[in-house]
């Protein structure tokens, strides 16, 4: 272990991400209702030019009127290229409540640009005495980004999750698809006339796992386009938990339920890493540093991912 350690992220639940548009004032109620554990009202790529200024206004009335629960609330300003972040920013920050927990940033190339956002922030929540510190999340949607996923990751204090964007990711790559996630027909491997698709989000998303786990961040799967489809949708929820991402984008309700379920800890997978425990427990007692746990090696890296298990499922438990 390194001597400087590795930071906790935030604690607290992050398996799905419901997104929804500013402009439609008909589905604040809904998400707000919803089972996802985080809310995005987006005011980027959802909400057409000229409906920019009407989203903004309906967004800032829904954070003070709708009654959000426990929900982490969060709102996607445009991106740092467009004639619009600024006024998002000091609109929210001046007109909305203490309500509102995040921004999100879309299409992060660098730490400049984290920084931008946050000098803005803190003026702003200094000049208007907020006494609430806004959290940032972070979209990972081009090369610049991907290239300096590391950077941006330490760029501000107020950093708390890090998501993969797909869709402008592929766009910005010069990807070969216009799929949104999942896997794709042409990226595939033969082997003995057999065809075998692999992952082509595998790489970025292991990159924003590592930058995020380096630096205390929840990394976060973002999009699959084909709402359609639950078990490509379930397959690539299971791929990002795997590698160590905390939740996914809900970018249709259907979607919602099958993040909760696969990024919920199962009672047998709970049930599990409490015993690793208390098998380690043992063996520490008799003054062992490893011991077995069904025919396998158990020791202190074990300790650490069941303790991982637990702490999800005590969360979610709760919430």
């Amino acid at each position: 272990m390194s001597f400087r350690l590795q930071p906790p992220a935030p604690a607290r639940p992050n398996r799905c991400q419901l997104f929804g548009p500013g402009s439609n004032v008909g589905l604040f109620e809904k998400m707000a209702g919803s089972a996802a554990d985080v809310v995005n009202i987006d005011l980027e790529d959802s909400v057409a030019p000229t409906d920019k200024d009407a989203a903004r206004r309906n967004t800032i009335q829904a954070i003070n009127d709708v009654d959000w629960g426990r929900k982490y609330l969060s709102v996607r300003i445009n991106g740092l290229d467009s004639p619009f972040w600024y006024r998002d920013v000091v609109d929210l920050l001046e007109q909305a409540g203490e309500r509102l927990d995040q921004i999100m940033i879309p299409k992060a190339g660098c730490a400049a640009d984290i920084y931008a956002v946050d000098a803005l922030v803190t003026s702003i929540e200094n000049a208007k005495g907020r006494r609430k510190r806004i959290s940032f999340e972070v979209i990972i949607e081009s090369a610049a980004g991907i290239s300096h996923v590391e950077e941006i990751a330490a760029a501000s204090p107020r950093l708390q999750a890090m998501s993969l964007g797909a869709a402008d990711f592929a766009a910005s790559m010069g990807m070969a698809t216009t799929g949104i996630g999942g896997t794709q027909e042409n990226y595939y491997m033969l082997h003995e006339g057999a065809k075998y698709w692999s992952d082509p989000w595998h790489w970025a998303q292991a990159a924003i796992v590592a930058a995020c786990r380096t630096h205390g961040l929840l990394p976060v799967d973002g999009p699959f386009g084909d709402f359609s489809d639950d078990e490509g949708f379930r397959a690539q929820a299971r791929r990002s938990a795997t590698l160590g991402m905390v939740g996914k984008w809900a970018i249709h309700p259907r979607q919602v339920a099958l993040a909760n379920e696969i990024f919920t800890p199962s009672e047998a997978a709970v049930q599990e890493a409490r015993e690793i425990l208390k098998a380690m427990e043992e063996a520490k007692a008799r003054g062992e540093g490893a011991t077995t746990y069904k025919g396998r090696l158990v020791d202190i890296a074990s300790i650490k991912q069941a303790e991982g298990i637990v702490k999800q499922a005590e969360m979610i438990t709760a919430q």
